[in-house]
């Protein structure tokens, strides 16, 4: 398992090597994209939401299930949050930074930011205690939910804002480089989808800094390793917004909720 590649910084435009990076690997990341105290600002933010949908006894927004564990004090939390940035003013705020529309050249002309789209900004919070049902995920590609739904597969990046400073032993976002170039086949039945939780030898950990962000192709095989230490120690939380070309398929609260959902229960 590789740990190490180039990382980058973000400025006003995106830099022709930037761009030879991504085309090629399928993914890059960006130091220091946000200061520490937005890191706080961020996760204060989330317990904020944290609280009303545990006291609302929120199920789904827009359609989408909202995961919930226990902490390791056995309290309820929210472990995975959808459309959060629906439900606070800081982070609907956040959405709004300028940078964001700098990331929209990864992909060129009629791409935006999926705030109301797909799952919309996606908050993960991991924990590895005795009683945390969100530990992993197996290995899958984003650009399925697009197959499932009968469409063509459209360009989709996911930008990752990194909110937790993690080493390889946290676990995390786990990538096959360069499979986002994959023909349909492969990337159907390159691995079993969610079931397959295996080290693959040609896998890149992603080990950021709290206040990073990474973009990986919706395309490329991902998962999520399990942290192989418990406790405190193993908490991380991600924000995930989708980049998206194509048709514009905003969700609301009527929104059904997606066949592939189906799969949660098995991301343990």
């Amino acid at each position: 398992m590789a740990t190490s590649y180039q990382k980058f910084t973000l400025g006003s435009t995106i830099t022709p090597e930037q761009q030879a990076f991504f085309n090629q690997h399928g993914f890059i990341h960006f130091k220091n994209f946000i200061k520490p105290e937005t890191v706080t600002d961020i996760i204060n933010a989330s317990k904020q939401v944290e609280n009303t949908w545990i006291s609302n006894k929120t199920e789904k927004v827009n359609g989408v299930p909202i995961k919930y564990g226990k902490d390791l004090d056995g309290s309820p939390i929210v472990q995975r949050f959808a459309f959060i940035n629906q439900h606070n003013s800081l982070l609907d705020e956040f959405t709004k930074d300028p940078r964001f529309q700098v990331l929209l050249n990864l992909i060129g002309e009629g791409s935006r930011l999926g705030t109301d789209e797909k799952d919309g900004m996606v908050f993960n919070h991991y924990v590895n205690g005795p009683e945390s049902s969100f530990t992993k995920m197996g290995w899958h590609t984003d650009g399925l939910r697009d197959i499932f739904h009968g469409q063509k597969l459209n360009p989709m990046l996911n930008v990752g804002i990194h909110l937790s400073t993690l080493k390889p032993e946290n676990g995390g976002l786990r990538i096959l480089p360069g499979t986002h170039k994959q023909n349909l086949y492969q990337m159907l039945f390159r691995k079993k989808y969610f079931l397959d939780h295996d080290t693959d030898e040609n896998e890149v950990a992603i080990i950021p800094t709290a206040g990073d962000l990474t973009i990986h192709d919706g395309r490329l095989w991902h998962r999520v390793a399990q942290s192989t230490v418990i406790g405190e120690e193993s908490r991380r939380r991600v924000i995930y917004i989708p980049i998206i070309a194509g048709k514009y398929e905003p969700k609301h609260a009527d929104s059904p909720t997606a066949f592939y959902q189906r799969f949660a229960s098995i991301v343990k």
